[in-house]
């Protein structure tokens, strides 16, 4: 929260703080495991189509099948092993530089590493706060939240913990 706090007014003070929600960084971790799942997929698919046109002679160690194997499926599955390691890195560094945070006068949300997005609205300018929430996110408690501004537009926050308490928040914000 280091941004919030450097920009925060003299009067101004920190109502709520928004907070990834721990499924967002299984769903980074999950990025891994299916890059890792369907590169091996790949790798055992081609074995099996080459073991049926006849190309591999059984004996042959498993080791022994994959350096076998045409240079481009194994390519392709290092490719895809690779995706899945830079969506896992994406949506960390998502988290790490994303900053939600609501004070008595205004919300603030700040996103990017090096280059940086905020979004500020004042308190007295939001006209309607939507609760986005699957039925997972509704078991687990998570949501995102749809915030409408007065001539600002929608800001759609990122998936975060307890999306009810951050919308009630919004309200304490405003009767302060």
């Amino acid at each position: 929260m280091l941004y919030v706090q450097q920009s925060l007014g003299p009067n101004e003070e920190l109502v709520h703080i928004g907070k990834f929600h721990w499924m967002y960084t299984v769903a980074a971790f999950m990025a891994i495991v299916w890059g890792v799942i369907i590169s091996i997929l790949i790798i055992v698919g081609a074995i099996f189509v080459y073991h049926q046109m006849g190309w591999f002679a059984s004996g042959y160690s498993f080791l022994d099948e994959i350096r076998g194997l045409h240079p481009v499926v194994r390519i392709l599955s290092f490719i895809v092993f690779v995706m899945g390691l830079l969506s896992f890195a994406q949506m960390m560094v998502i988290k790490a530089t994303t900053e939600i945070a609501i004070t008595n006068t205004r919300l603030i949300y700040k996103r990017g590493l090096i280059a940086r997005q905020v979004g500020e609205i004042s308190i007295d300018r939001i006209e309607g706060v939507n609760v986005l929430q699957s039925i997972l996110g509704r078991l687990l408690n998570y949501g995102r939240l749809a915030i409408r501004g007065m001539g600002i537009g929608e800001v759609v926050l990122p998936p975060i913990e307890d999306p009810i308490k951050f919308r009630q928040a919004i309200e304490k914000a405003r009767s302060l």
